[in-house]
């Protein structure tokens, strides 16, 4: 697992910050915190700003 930060793009507003697999599913992990059922239930105005998903590389 990663640690993976989404942010939108228009505005650099982080919208969740956790682990996840890969970014698909940190975008469906994030949806899910937000009480939808993925990340395509999201509602257009939210999916169609832009989102990004990074990976954080965190070196201890």
């Amino acid at each position: 697992m990663s640690i993976f930060q989404i942010r939108q793009t228009k505005n650099g507003v982080v919208l969740w910050t956790g682990s996840a697999e890969n970014e698909a599913t940190a975008l469906d992990a994030m949806a899910r915190e937000a009480g939808y059922r993925d990340f395509l239930a999201l509602p257009e105005s939210v999916r169609g700003n832009g989102l990004e998903a990074a990976r954080l590389d965190l070196i201890s």
